[in-house]
This record gives structure tokens, C-alpha cells and sequence, in this order.
């Protein structure tokens, strides 16, 4: 006759739960041993009984297997994390990918393109929202000339203004500036001077001569100077002019 089936659940005859206590647990003990043997494994075992006693099995030592269980532990837990962190960043790059092809469709039925399984009220939908566009790049380009219109017109006012500076500061610099011009006297003023000796005698013109001279220095001096010349040479050249058109008058005068 084979072993009959045990029932798994708690025994409770308290002399039958030790006894069956010691014999499974010597069978568990020397089956870890055999797994380490047999398949070069590192086995550790740790039993406490229902009265506290503590019982274990380790092939290499049970604080080295239980410092690298420990590490084993961590390092589960990191790749855990890594796994999540991996698994959350592949959702959010999926979302992303989905919303850049809604919006690539969408720009190539702003363009006219792709319009096909729209419904009509999907097409009023983009219509509108293309007129709305279109207003608001009118009003953009009409605030632009505007702005530019005005820019120009500020920048004539400042021509003008620095124009008009530049003309009021030229008029200030002449009105600062002395007047060197002198106003030269013409041949025509000597001319009175000379017909007036044609008209007197030969014997009055010697006495009178140097009468005419010295008067002459006196009051023509200041043409004699405008004309660079000193006032004894003017009178010598006055005197044979003065001479000869008295000659002159005294022939005519004489009858024979």
C-alpha cells in the first residue's frame, strides 16, 4: 500500500505539530544541503519554530548570502524605478508623437490639403478659422504701414528742425562777422576836378598850381590812398594835365 494523501492545513495536536516540526525540517535542511552540492548554488535557510527557536542552513556563510541578497534587493528596486521612469517617459513620447500628427494634419488642411473625410461642419469649422486668420494678418499689416508712416514723418520733422538750426546758426556767424568791404571811388570823380582848370588863364595856372596841390593833399587824400599812390606823385601827374588843357582853352580863346 502506497502513502495516503495528507490534508495541507495546520495540525492541531500539539505533540503530532512537533514531531512532524522535526522531521520536515531535517528533510528541508539536508535537501538544501544536497541543491548546493549538486548544482553548485549558494543556499541559505533560515527557520524559526512556533516557540521562537531559530534554525539554519547556509553552503557559503549565512552573512555573506545575506549581504548579497540585501544588494540583490537594491538593485531590484532601482531597475524597478528605471522600468517605471521608462515606462512613463515611453507614454509621454507616444503622446507627443499622436499630438504632432494631429497638428500636422491640421496645418495641411489650413492649407487646402486633406480634406477629405471631413464632415460639413468640420469644413465651416477650418472656414472660419481661416477668415479670423486672414483679418489678423490684415490688421498686423496695416498696424506695420502705420508704424512705418510715422517713423517717416518723425524723421522729417528732425530734417527740418536741423535745417532750420543749421540756417539760424549761419545767420548768427555773418551777423558776428566785420564788414571788410570799402567802397572804391570811380574815374569819374576826377573828372569835375580837371575841367575845372580848362576854364582858367595860363597866367593865373602857374600861381595856382601849388594852391590846387596843397588843397588837393588835403582833401583828396583818401583817393589817393584807395588808388596806391602817395600824394606828391598824384599832384605831379595833376600839373602837366592841368597844363595842357589850359593851353588848350587859352587858344580856343585867343582870336587870332
Amino acid at each position: 500500500m502506497g502513502r495516503g494523501k495528507i490534508e495541507i492545513k495546520r495540525i492541531e495536536n500539539a505533540t503530532s505539530r512537533q514531531v512532524t516540526f522535526s522531521k520536515r525540517r531535517a528533510g528541508l535542511l539536508k535537501k538544501a544541503q544536497e541543491l548546493s552540492v549538486l548544482c553548485d548554488a549558494e543556499v541559505a535557510v533560515i527557520i524559526f519554530s512556533s516557540t521562537g527557536k531559530l534554525f539554519e542552513f547556509s553552503s557559503s556563510g549565512m552573512k555573506r548570502t545575506l549581504s548579497r541578497y540585501n544588494k540583490c534587493l537594491d538593485r531590484s528596486e532601482t531597475s524597478m524605478v528605471q522600468y517605471e521612469a521608462e515606462r512613463q517617459q515611453s507614454k509621454e513620447v507616444n503622446i507627443l508623437k499622436d499630438e504632432i500628427a494631429k497638428l500636422r494634419m491640421t496645418h495641411l488642411r489650413m492649407m487646402g490639403k486633406e480634406l477629405k473625410g471631413l464632415s460639413l461642419k468640420d469644413l465651416q469649422h477650418l472656414e472660419h478659422q481661416l477668415s479670423e486668420g486672414v483679418l489678423a494678418v490684415k490688421d498686423r499689416k496695416e498696424q506695420l504701414l502705420l508704424e512705418q508712416l510715422e517713423k517717416s514723418r518723425l524723421q522729417e520733422q528732425r530734417v527740418m528742425v536741423e535745417n532750420e538750426t543749421l540756417r539760424k546758426q549761419v545767420e548768427e556767424l555773418k551777423s558776428l562777422a566785420p564788414s571788410t568791404e570799402h567802397p572804391m571811388p570811380s574815374f569819374l570823380e576826377f573828372q569835375p576836378l580837371e575841367r575845372k582848370y580848362a576854364l582858367v588863364k595860363p597866367d593865373v595856372l602857374s600861381s595856382n598850381v601849388v594852391c590846387n596841390c596843397a588843397v588837393e593833399k588835403q582833401g583828396d587824400s583818401d583817393t589817393s590812398l584807395h588808388l596806391g599812390l602817395s600824394t606828391d606823385v598824384f599832384c605831379k601827374r595833376k600839373a602837366p594835365e592841368i597844363a595842357s588843357f589850359s593851353n588848350d582853352s587859352g587858344a580856343e580863346m585867343d582870336p587870332s
